[in-house]
């Protein structure tokens, strides 16, 4: 009698955690697709980081006379730029995401998410998602112009990018939410996304090679993770590319060049640690 009322006990936990595993799933989409619809529904943004990466792809890839007579002519350097395009693409549309979890905390939103019968990591991973795949959408619309720029259109090829592309989504994603719960007005968010996200970008080798650079500078790219996001995405790029002429573009720790792997897995690991923190720090958000 006692082992059959340990079973029932079993069967009721065991239903129970997947009820609950459901309930989170459900939240985690339903605060997907809200990000969705109300990026998709700001068609000024959608246009506007669209049109950007594309004129920055054309003025300075076919303006940047000396930087492209370095990179081994005009048609290698638009092949060098690309990568460093598609990162400038995501990462506008990825930050988006905090400053939305900003305005959500502003508008008294945020407190009712919280009184929800939900873990506050659905909550952080439902916006995350939803900015991620919204930004990875907009990169894969931009990889139609790869053979316009000397890139292949091999179809593995192009799927390595876009798995790359939407992991870098994710990272940047994840790192503006955590920037998002530690101010409480948007002008703060925006302000410190102005201040750090632009000289990370300058610094990561998107349009030029990080070995251009003076050596005093040396740490600050090696320490910078949109370094590693901008060359993977280039290695991978290279794919089917006279690897002679792309070598000496990548990052090098004193002649060692990290493989493609493990700064995949930097970024996994980035990922989950600013989700960690941001999921905690939510946790405190008044």
């Amino acid at each position: 009698m006692q082992h059959a009322h340990l079973d029932v006990e079993r069967i009721y936990s065991r239903s129970g955690i997947r009820r609950g595993a459901r309930h989170e799933l459900r939240s985690v989409l339903a605060l997907w697709q809200r990000e969705l619809v109300r990026m998709l529904r700001n068609r000024a943004q959608l246009i506007f980081t669209l049109i950007s990466p594309l004129l920055f792809l054309v003025v300075i890839g076919t303006g940047v006379d000396t930087i492209a007579g370095r990179t081994g002519g005009t048609d290698m350097y638009l092949t060098f730029l690309f990568p460093g395009i598609l990162v400038f693409a995501v990462q506008a549309t990825s930050i988006s995401a905090g400053l939305s979890l900003v305005r959500d905390r502003e508008s008294g939103l945020l407190r009712g998410m919280l009184v929800a019968p939900v873990h506050r990591a659905t909550l952080v991973a439902g916006k995350c998602l939803g900015g991620a795949t919204a930004a990875a959408v907009q990169g894969a619309l931009l990889l139609a112009l790869a053979g316009f720029v000397g890139l292949s259109y091999d179809p593995r090829v192009l799927i390595l990018l876009f798995l790359v592309l939407t992991l870098i989504s994710v990272s940047i994603t994840a790192v503006g939410a955590l920037g998002a719960v530690t101010v409480k007005r948007a002008e703060a968010f925006q302000s410190m996304v102005a201040v750090m996200l632009m000289p990370m970008y300058l610094l990561s080798g998107a349009m030029f090679s990080v070995r251009m650079l003076p050596d005093w500078l040396a740490p600050l790219v090696l320490l910078n993770p949109l370094t590693y996001a901008v060359d993977a995405l280039r290695r991978t790029a290279m794919l089917g590319v006279d690897a002679g002429r792309s070598e000496t573009t990548f990052v090098n720790w004193g002649g060692w060049v990290p493989p493609v792997g493990l700064e995949i897995v930097a970024m996994c690991l980035l990922s989950l640690s600013a989700l960690a923190l941001a999921t905690r720090r939510f946790a405190r958000v008044e």
